[in-house]
């Protein structure tokens, strides 16, 4: 009894029984070619039987192709219905070699219009074009001609075979696949169950699959080499995204790394001075020195928690520079290299000059360094002018150059590059401004005003 009852519940729990059943009574097949043969009738099915006569017009050439980049006004307008023309060029040439034919006026008119029909629908319903293909071969072939080959007469051969071709064309390459498979299907029964109505008559069943077979080959081909170039350049713009982020986040570490030698500094002279205060002033009150003694603290604190969070971004052959980090003092020897690498290049300064917080002067330092390294790699042999401009508010960076005078040497790049985004992370940091674009004198122009807050702007 108990036996029993154990085979009952593991013939109910088990999800196929020997015979490859389902709990369902759906049939799965153990055997691993009887499911791909299942596989490929599911594909036979979806790619020719479900929804065959679906609606799916033939879009027109897209602004891209390269026969509409080189035509314009009303002739680019007609050459995007260029594959439309062809496939109907097609059919009518199917639909002439029909009418040449010695059955009569008017049933070299209805074959005519038989084979001229398919061709025409492979525009609009690509699968259901290649079932009345075959249905047009049988009733043209029926029809009778002098044409000694059969079951493909002269006409539905040239209809056929355009019908193939589109509908690979546009559907996939497996799609191909089955339609010659069931070409080849079409001729093999007629040759054999239906030759008695063509006694005497030759076979091109051969002649077609041959030729179909090289045509849907190279559409194959085709096929798998868009596909393959779709691909790269996905992968491409990928990677390019990924670069840019890169670049970003390298930049903006650099930024942090350099803001920390800034602020660092300046948290060790706040450190210093309150350290060595209460030393300066005579009796100094037990406040007074309570709180120095408090700033020295806070400030202390503040920079060993600054030097804990750079670790996070600070990269692990990073070394701390020896010397501070230039300002706009130091633009005059940074011109003098540029000099020296083949640049001409001039400074002009205007307003009061003044000295900014240092992560101004910092800031534009390495936008004018940026900006004239740009002109050196883009531009070699360009003029370019650096100009500072000191007003009320903030400082004004403006760095121009002029076109190159060497054009084999000139690098043209589409789009922004990385050190234009360098720039621009610096400027978003101070809430500052930046345009760049080109000159009407063939140069390029980098324009940043940054803001400087409190008595700068008193």
């Amino acid at each position: 009894m108990t036996e029993t009852t154990q085979t009952t519940r593991t013939q109910h729990t088990d999800p196929q029984n020997a015979y490859g059943t389902s709990a369902d009574g759906a049939h799965q097949p153990r055997s691993p070619e009887a499911r791909a043969a299942l596989d490929a009738l599911r594909g036979l099915r979806k790619d020719l039987i479900d929804d065959a006569f679906a609606y799916r017009p033939l879009p027109r050439l897209g602004d891209d192709s390269p026969l509409l980049r080189r035509l314009k006004g009303r002739r680019r307008e007609h050459a995007a219905w260029a594959w439309h023309g062809l496939v109907v060029a097609g059919g009518l040439i199917a639909m002439a070699n029909a009418w040449t034919d010695a059955r009569g006026g008017s049933l070299n008119l209805l074959c005519g219009l038989l084979v001229l029909a398919p061709v025409l629908l492979t525009l609009v319903r690509p699968a259901g074009a290649f079932w009345l293909s075959l249905a047009s071969t049988s009733v043209v072939a029926v029809a009778g001609t002098s044409y000694r080959l059969w079951p493909w007469e002269a006409s539905s051969f040239v209809s056929h075979l355009l019908v193939l071709t589109v509908v690979a064309v546009r559907t996939r390459p497996r799609t191909a696949a089955w339609m010659w498979l069931l070409t080849a299907a079409y001729g093999f029964v007629f040759e054999t169950f239906f030759s008695w109505t063509h006694e005497g008559y030759g076979t091109d069943t051969g002649l077609m699959l041959v030729l179909s077979a090289f045509v849907l080959l190279a559409v194959t081909i085709w096929h798998t080499r868009r596909q393959a170039e779709r691909e790269v350049t996905a992968q491409q713009t990928v990677t390019e995204h990924e670069r840019s982020r890169r670049t970003l986040l390298e930049e903006r570490t650099t930024i942090a790394r350099e803001l920390h030698d800034v602020v660092a500094h300046h948290m060790s002279v706040v450190a210093i001075q309150a350290e060595a205060a209460p030393y300066r002033v005579e009796n100094t009150p037990p406040e007074l020195a309570k709180a120095f003694e408090t700033i020295r603290e806070n400030a202390v604190a503040a920079l060993t928690e600054l030097r804990r969070v750079l670790g996070v971004v600070r990269a692990e052959d990073y070394e701390v520079p020896e010397a501070p980090q230039p300002t706009l003092a130091d633009l005059d020897a940074l011109l003098a290299n540029v000099r020296e690498a083949g640049l001409t290049v001039e400074k002009v300064t205007t307003g009061a000059v003044r000295e900014l917080p240092q992560g101004v002067e910092l800031s534009a330092y390495r936008i004018v360094q940026e900006a004239l390294s740009n002109t050196l790699r883009h531009a070699p042999g360009a003029r370019a002018t650096v100009e500072l401009g000191y007003v009320l508010g903030g400082l004004g960076v403006r760095v121009v150059n002029g076109p190159g005078t060497h054009p084999s040497l000139t690098k043209v790049q589409p789009g922004e590059g990385h050190g234009l985004a360098g720039m621009r992370e610096r400027v978003v940091m101070l809430n500052g401004e930046m345009t760049t674009g080109a000159t009407d004198d063939g140069g390029y122009e980098v324009a940043v005003f940054l803001p400087v807050a409190g008595r700068d702007s008193d």
